[in-house]
């Protein structure tokens, strides 16, 4: 059973730049795809379940794929062992507000994880972000 742990968020100016975490613990093997979502409080839903919206997925070949309101701005890494899932977040601005989580998934790939009405295997606990104009 793979686990998630993300490290704690932080509040920051806008311009400024963080660092999220995700301990990766269980098998996680060649097939899965992780990522990073985030729910903005007060937004709609974007899919029948999950007001979650995809921010950056990384496959076992470290192919990435973003969103493109972060594109040029975050870069998503992971160790070589796949053991540590990581989010750096540069010229952060005040709508990157949310709780971010991190995720893994089975079967889907960096062309589907994003997907808003796809049911991802595990999800971590979710870590708050706050950037103050």
């Amino acid at each position: 059973q793979v686990h998630l742990v993300e490290s704690a968020g932080g509040s920051v100016q806008a311009g400024g730049s963080l660092r999220l975490s995700c301990v990766v613990s269980g098998p996680v093997t060649d097939t899965y795809t992780m990522g990073w979502f985030r729910h903005v409080a007060g937004k709609a839903p974007v899919g029948p379940k999950f007001s979650r919206e995809g921010v950056a997925v990384i496959d076992a070949w470290d192919r990435t794929r973003y969103a493109d309101s972060v594109k040029g701005r975050f870069t998503i890494s992971q160790d070589s062992n796949r053991h540590s899932l990581y989010l750096q977040m540069d010229n952060l601005k005040p709508e990157d507000t949310a709780i971010y989580y991190c995720a893994a998934d089975r079967v889907a790939t960096i062309g589907t994880m994003m997907d808003p009405l796809r049911v991802l295997d595990v999800w971590g606990q979710g870590t708050l972000v706050t950037v103050s104009p």
